[in-house]
């Protein structure tokens, strides 16, 4: 299959917005760097992405106070968008039930930011692998990339490489992958972390951060042998960018189910 583009409804504060990946801290609000916030609902965008057929989309609460608009996104378009931020075993069937096509799991697999199969283990069991995506958002560190959890603030003790992804596909059927570096920053996309992604995934992976134009999913799907499929927030106009158009992405993927 090819690359697809995917689309996504990031929420903070209760509000659709854009944010640059490496400025969001508990700590220091100050440091938030947005570079857009909707007047519209969550819900709109929900309706939006399911009258063009957009499927495989995320909702991601970041941080509180986002449960509302997140309820409101999945009644929009049930069984129709994925649900992250802040899921364990003990809500993630609740979410299900909500609506959410499938949950995304990181920071609860990281108690003390160390992995632990054993929560893994019981995730997959509550809602089942076809209904679990396994947020792997990471940092560049070095000439690799490791883990990060609580928005992107704390780095874990995984690193993202090929026995990793097979160890974790055992239990779930996505991965979502935000290069945190390069996130919101509309400078281009983390070429290699794409490729080595496509290399080493069994199981379908959705990459986020830093696409800048169309021709990003042609180099996403060039890159990664079509196993990779792409995201793309503020270089959107739906979300205020100016270098790519929603209707373009509809365009690209109505063309890519054709072939």
């Amino acid at each position: 299959m090819p690359t697809k583009f995917r689309p996504c409804i990031d929420l903070h504060n209760g509000q659709v917005k854009q944010i640059v990946g490496g400025t969001l801290h508990d700590n220091n609000v100050d440091q938030l760097q947005t570079n857009f916030v909707s007047a519209q609902p969550s819900a709109y965008y929900a309706r939006l992405y399911q009258e063009n057929s957009l499927t495989g989309g995320h909702v991601i609460m970041l941080g509180p106070g986002n449960e509302q608009a997140a309820i409101e996104a999945l009644a929009s378009w049930r069984d129709g968008m994925q649900l992250g931020g802040g899921i364990t075993a003990d809500n993630a069937q609740r979410w299900v039930e909500r609506g959410a096509s499938k949950v995304i799991v990181t920071s609860w697999l990281f108690p003390d930011a160390r992995f632990s199969e054993e929560r893994l283990q019981l995730l997959a069991r509550a809602v089942g692998r076809d209904r679990l995506v396994v947020d792997l958002s990471c940092r560049r560190i070095g000439d690799g990339w490791v883990v990060a959890m609580d928005r992107w603030q704390t780095l874990t003790d995984m690193k993202v490489e090929q026995a990793t992804l097979e160890m974790l596909a055992q239990y779930c059927s996505e991965f979502l992958v935000h290069a945190a570096d390069v996130e919101g920053l509309c400078n281009g996309i983390d070429e290699e972390l794409v490729a080595v992604l496509g290399r080493w995934s069994t199981i379908p992976v959705t990459y986020a951060g830093g696409a800048s134009d169309l021709g990003d999913l042609e180099l996403v799907d060039r890159l990664s042998g079509g196993k990779v499929d792409l995201t793309i927030g503020s270089a959107l106009d739906i979300f205020g960018g100016t270098r790519i158009k929603l209707n373009d992405c509809v365009a690209w993927n109505s063309s890519k189910r054709a072939d």
